[in-house]
């Protein structure tokens, strides 16, 4: 089937305003997200805040079944919060770590998740070992499997990096885990809402997702997935009387599900659109949007590697929507900001980002061109064009 580019552009009013190629940063909402997030908002104003929530109810619970369906768990699996920062952080500090025990993660991880691991290296005395590149740059299963031993207490990698467009083997990974009984925590930060997700697939015990990115969602929404399995393995780093039910004067009981890692308050106007954009998402069918996606990822590296002075940085067997590249004298910031002037959006990849990966490579800033499947092909050539013409 043809894809329709028409009605997607229609459907999203930033369209006609803006050729945005930083959708791994922040996509263009559709809207439908825009209108249902505005609409909670005034009900909120009309009726009041406790109020709007009890009459929105039957919306606020089908976020949790949408993601759910998205990802294919239970509904029970997953907790609502405000982004897949703090859903990775709730997870990660909730695994009782002791001295002694190993962190494997990748040379591709984001910063943000390897200083979680080096402060707890420096509290509890764990070890955090990065995980040797395969000869494609994206984490080797055959060194996985070589490095585990019975001190291996977590297995982390975050699944497409900020800093290129590869895709880590998370499958591969996920059934070294389960063989091994290890605890598996995937940041999906960049691929949710951009490929198709399965939880039982990919194998991991905890998943760490955001609203902004490719699912078109909200600002300041996001999801933690924790397998019912593990769920009791698990101490929130905090709780409050939504995640948990002070029952006498020396005890609590923690809620049974996973909403355990959720608290009281929230914006629930962006929760009621982030569910929307899900819904949206699956509507188009994430399968048909990744085939796109793809398609116009290719098209974007093939039309810049040409270009004089361009060259295209990333890496991977299998590669997604993100695309780094750098253009020989000129600073990526600088491109950035001269493309902006043209309304053409990008951002910059920064080694502090995605250290070990970006050192290893001999690399400091990138140029970082991300597409959605609302992108046109027209839109590739004026980017590719002006380029060009920067080079």
């Amino acid at each position: 089937m043809a894809f329709d580019l028409q009605r997607a552009r229609l459907d999203t009013p930033g369209c006609a305003h803006v050729l945005h190629f930083n959708n791994a940063g922040s996509a263009l909402p559709p809207q439908t997200v825009l209108d249902a997030t505005i609409d909670y908002l005034q009900l909120e104003a009309r009726i009041g805040g406790y109020e709007a929530m009890e009459q929105a109810q039957d919306k606020l619970d089908h976020t949790y079944a949408a993601a759910a369906s998205l990802i294919g768990c239970a509904s029970t699996e997953i907790a609502l919060v405000e982004s897949a920062t703090r859903a990775w952080d709730l997870a990660f500090y909730a695994i009782p770590f002791a001295p002694g025990d190993r962190i494997l993660t990748a040379m591709t991880e984001y910063a943000s998740n390897y200083i979680a691991y080096l402060q707890m290296a420096q509290k509890i005395g764990v070890i955090v070992e990065p995980v040797p590149n395969d000869e494609h740059g994206q984490i080797s299963v055959t060194a996985l499997r070589a490095m585990l031993d019975e001190r291996v207490k977590l297995i982390a990698i975050t699944h497409v990096p900020t800093s290129g467009g590869l895709i880590n083997p998370a499958a591969e990974v996920g059934k070294i885990a389960r063989e091994h009984g290890i605890l598996y925590l995937l940041d999906a930060c960049q691929s949710i809402g951009q490929m198709p997700m399965n939880v039982e697939t990919i194998g991991c015990d905890l998943l760490s997702a955001t609203g902004r990115k490719y699912l078109r969602g909200p600002r300041g929404t996001g999801f933690l997935y924790v397998r019912n399995s593990v769920l009791d393995q698990l101490t929130p780093p905090m709780l409050d009387m939504f995640a948990a039910t002070w029952i006498a004067r020396d005890r609590y009981e923690m809620r049974p599900d996973a909403r355990r890692f959720e608290s009281f308050e929230t914006s629930f106007a962006t929760r009621v659109g982030l569910g929307v954009a899900i819904d949206y998402a699956m509507q188009w069918g994430v399968e048909n949007t990744w085939r796109r996606i793809r398609d116009l990822a290719y098209a974007l590296r093939t039309q810049l590697s040409p270009i004089p002075g361009v060259i295209v940085h990333d890496r991977g067997i299998n590669q997604c929507g993100i695309v780094t590249f750098t253009v020989e004298g000129q600073e990526p910031e600088a491109i950035k900001q001269q493309l902006a002037q043209q309304q053409i959006h990008v951002t910059v990849a920064n080694r502090s980002s995605t250290l070990l990966d970006l050192e290893e490579r001999g690399l400091n800033l990138m140029v970082r061109a991300s597409v959605h499947y609302y992108n046109s092909e027209q839109e590739i050539e004026r980017f590719c064009h002006a380029i060009a013409k920067l080079a």
